[in-house]
């Protein structure tokens, strides 16, 4: 009788040839698997790639280079030198003692900078954007300002100013560039925007700095006295100060204003100082008319012959019974509202020497006003 197929008998041998047969097709599969998966690693013919074609660039960033061009070399790099001396070696020696930027003004070699960047140096040096270095004179300061001018002797072919533009004018969002050297990597560019207008910051004085710039350009430590730039190139602000409660940049910097640049330089110049425009007065501080309940500037004393007395400001005295008679309270200089000495002193100096402010002032408890006529104050 016939045996079903699956019912056949295999022979053993049949067996292991089937079962061998099986091992050489996986791994010969594995192999070519593993070829394919497991190319060389060298490649004799191998070439660079294509190159794509990049097209025009879009019109702001020609507009950004085009900025970086003609500005960065207007932009210095400045080194502030200090002298020590070893305790046990009688020699004296010089040591970096800091860095910052600067910006040239105008073709005889002045160079406007922070008062801050340059302060206390024994020596300063100034490396213009072709990396000539040159010897530093401190022309003027204004401290209260935090604003310098230095002069370098380098011939008028190497020396580009920057074109001066307005910053009373200025909206919260309009571009801006900064250059300059931060961490000593000079002819650096960032770019942000107007972030607000009208901020107060202090001056190493301790005054303040009224109507300056806020900007999230990228500002760190080395930018300091380069130029804020708008989109046409022009000087809208000097970098001064960064808020950043870690030294780096957090988007938060700040400019003092073009319009007080351009009106404090050209004094230093002529002058070789600022010539603060005054009443002639002394008054009582801040915190003492705080506590006499004194909204605005008490004033204690008048100059003889200033134009304080002779616009008939009254200072504080005593009376027979030796009680004190407050003298007159200044609260506006020209309709504008003063409330401490730094608010009467940042008023006045909008003004020239030889203009004439009208003063508000409380007297006996009523507002009066008074015409004064501004004069040269220490």
């Amino acid at each position: 009788m016939q045996t079903p197929l699956g019912d056949r008998h295999i022979p053993p041998k049949t067996k292991r040839v089937s079962v061998a047969l099986v091992l050489v097709v996986i791994l010969a599969g594995w192999w070519l698997l593993f070829r394919s998966n497991h190319k060389p690693l060298t490649e004799p013919d191998a070439g660079p790639q294509a190159v794509v074609a990049r097209g025009d660039l879009a019109s702001d960033e020609k507009n950004t280079v085009e900025i970086f061009r003609n500005c960065s070399p207007a932009v210095v790099y400045i080194t502030t030198i200090e002298l020590r001396r070893n305790l046990f070696n009688p020699n004296v020696y010089e040591i970096p003692k800091g860095t910052g930027s600067g910006f040239i003004w105008d073709r005889e070699g002045r160079i406007v900078t922070n008062y801050h960047v340059i302060e206390d140096a024994n020596r300063v040096e100034v490396t213009l954007a072709d990396q000539s270095a040159w010897k530093g004179v401190i022309v003027g300061v204004a401290p209260d300002k935090d604003l310098a001018v230095l002069r370098i002797s380098a011939p008028a072919e190497k020396l580009r100013n920057l074109p001066i533009g307005e910053s009373r004018n200025l909206l919260v969002g309009q571009k801006v560039f900064a250059i300059g050297n931060p961490f000593g990597l000079d002819q650096t560019m960032t770019s942000g925007i107007v972030s607000a207008l009208g901020r107060e910051i202090q001056a190493v004085t301790g005054r303040t700095i009224q109507g300056v710039i806020q900007t999230d350009a990228a500002i760190n430590p080395g930018n300091s006295g380069g130029p804020l730039l708008d989109s046409a190139g022009r000087l809208i602000g000097v970098n001064t100060a960064i808020y950043s409660p870690s030294g780096g940049s957090a988007g938060i910097g700040f400019a003092v204003p073009v319009d007080v640049v351009n009106r404090v330089v050209p004094e230093i110049i002529r002058h070789g100082r600022v010539i603060k425009p005054g009443l002639g007065v002394s008054v009582a501080h801040d915190k003492l008319a705080q506590r006499l309940g004194v909204d605005g500037v008490l004033v204690i004393n008048i100059e003889r012959g200033s134009s304080a007395e002779k616009s008939g400001l009254r200072g504080t005295t005593r009376n027979n019974l030796g009680e004190v008679v407050l003298g007159d309270i200044i609260v506006a200089v020209n309709g504008r509202r003063v409330h401490t000495f730094d608010d009467l002193r940042n008023e006045t100096e909008q003004y020239r020497v030889g203009e004439q402010v009208t003063l508000s002032v409380v007297r006996d408890g009523r507002e009066v006003s008074l015409r004064a006529v501004l004069e040269e104050v220490d």
